[in-house]
């Protein structure tokens, strides 16, 4: 067992060496089993090289060595077009070795006699090429092989180098496990010698093996079964069909291409989904539940006038845009249309935008409506109880709502008594007092102003009690129109 050693020394080469592989998914691979050697080859049997070598190859119970136990390991590296390299280490016990002695008792009918030389102990050392037929025959499961090489073997106490040309097959199970069967044909370098005894000295021998064949070292970042050199999407976990790119939404695109990854889609529309099914993916569609025209971002136009139903105030009705998809109407037969029209259930002049101008009569009657208005003295409140004050702002409302566009100043005055400071702040507040109860009733506060003008505006004498009664007043006035500028 003194060359134990170099067995272990010849398997930590093997681990720590670059070898052969079976493909560019899984670079690395490591084998181990058991191996039988055949020494018959070195007997000079036979008429010829063939008839020598070849004339009993599978005479295993005569001839072949086989040590019941683990017996070689190797480790191979792939390299790329069906080539690998490897390194194999191997140990043996020869107790049948096969000479040629054709005069010696116990031959068999071909002069070869099996003699025990004593349990001398075999060791193996071999680097091998190999080249794979696998992807030529495109074949999944046969992987046959064909190898050369060279090695180192020691036979007993000789040692010699030899020369390997050998052939093999693998069966894979997987991807990444086969059972791998091989013969390599082992020439001594040094001739086949004979001690003085006949005992082996550096013999040529076939060197059988089987056992399985682990592949490894393929990079799989994300994985989803698919090698990075293969995968389009080596970071995120795909599918085979997608070269390893996913599609989150199972829509047969794959997210890189899909301009809605997350929802179900078409093709069509770069898998994006298309609910009314109107062409016009959701994402781009108004009106994404109804189906309707590209021109109009996917909404329907039932009236066929361009604006989109969503935003026509007459969706059944032809009308043109700038009327709001409504046909221009007057309805109140002024002879201005409806949509320039701000009085349009009013009649009135075009210059007045289809409102009614204010006449004499009606700033007449606002007059004498306003000033029969009556406050408690000397506030801003109207005078408690007093029903006819309550009836001149209905009334005075009444005259206004019928100006929808004309703007009215409400305007407060007092007489002569009491300070000018006193007197301008009172008028102030009548004056607004009258405008909120106005717009209380509903009078369009933009139509409205409110103004004061303390004791400087008399329209009577300040001396008389009569002329100071005329002179505590409130008036409305007509100050145009909301198209004449702003109050």
């Amino acid at each position: 067992m003194k060359h134990l050693n170099k067995l272990l020394v010849a398997v930590m080469m093997v681990m720590g060496l670059s070898s052969h592989a079976q493909d560019s998914n899984n670079p690395w691979a490591i084998s181990f089993g058991v191996n039988a050697v055949d020494t018959r080859t070195s007997s000079g049997a036979g008429s010829g090289f063939f008839d020598q070598h070849f004339s009993q190859p599978f005479a295993v119970k005569d001839n072949w060595n086989i040590l019941p136990s683990l017996s070689y390991i190797g480790v191979s590296r792939y390299v790329g077009s069906g080539f690998s390299v490897g390194l194999q280490g191997s140990v043996n016990k020869i107790d049948k070795y096969v000479t040629f002695n054709p005069n010696a008792a116990g031959h068999d009918s071909r002069g070869n006699v099996v003699t025990n030389p004593g349990d001398l102990m075999y060791y193996g050392i071999d680097a091998t090429i190999k080249y794979s037929f696998q992807e030529l025959i495109k074949s999944k499961v046969v992987d046959p092989s064909l190898s050369v090489g060279g090695g180192y073997t020691f036979f007993g106490d000789s040692s010699y180098g030899t020369v390997n040309p050998g052939a093999g097959v693998t069966f894979w199970f997987t991807d990444a496990i086969g059972l791998e069967l091989a013969s390599r044909y082992k020439w001594s370098v040094s001739g086949d010698r004979q001690d003085a005894s006949g005992a082996p000295d550096a013999p040529s021998h076939f060197q059988h093996t089987a056992g399985l064949v682990f592949k490894f070292g393929g990079k799989d970042t994300d994985g989803d079964g698919i090698y990075d050199k293969d995968d389009a999407c080596p970071d995120v976990a795909g599918l085979k069909q997608f070269n390893g790119c996913p599609d989150t939404d199972g829509d047969g695109i794959v997210d890189a291409s899909d301009a809605c990854p997350d929802v179900f889609g078409l093709a069509a529309l770069n898998g994006c989904p298309d609910t009314d099914g109107d062409g016009i993916a959701d994402k781009d569609d108004a009106c994404p539940d109804v189906a309707g025209l590209a021109a109009l971002k996917g909404c329907p136009d039932t009236d066929g006038d361009g604006v989109a139903d969503k935003d026509d105030k007459c969706p059944t009705v032809a009308g043109p845009k700038e009327n709001g998809g409504c046909p221009f109407l007057d309805a109140d037969k002024d002879g201005v249309l409806d949509k320039d029209d701000d009085c349009p259930t009013v009649a009135g002049p075009a210059s007045n935008r289809g409102c009614p101008e204010v006449t004499a009569e009606a700033l007449e009657d606002l007059k004498v409506q306003a000033r029969a208005v009556y406050f408690n003295s000397g506030k801003a409140t109207f005078k408690t109880g007093d029903k006819e004050t309550l009836a001149r702002l209905d009334a005075i409302k009444q005259i206004l709502i019928n100006y929808p566009n004309a703007k009215f100043s409400v305007e407060g005055h007092t007489d002569s008594d009491g300070s000018d400071k006193l007197n301008q702040k009172l008028s102030e507040d009548r004056a607004a007092a009258v405008m909120n109860a106005l717009i209380e009733r509903g009078v369009n506060v933009d139509n409205l102003q409110s103004k004061g003008f303390g004791e400087s505006q008399p329209v009577a004498s300040n001396k008389t009690a009569a002329g100071k009664a005329q002179n505590r007043r409130t008036e409305i006035k007509h100050i145009g129109s909301k198209y004449q500028g702003k109050l």
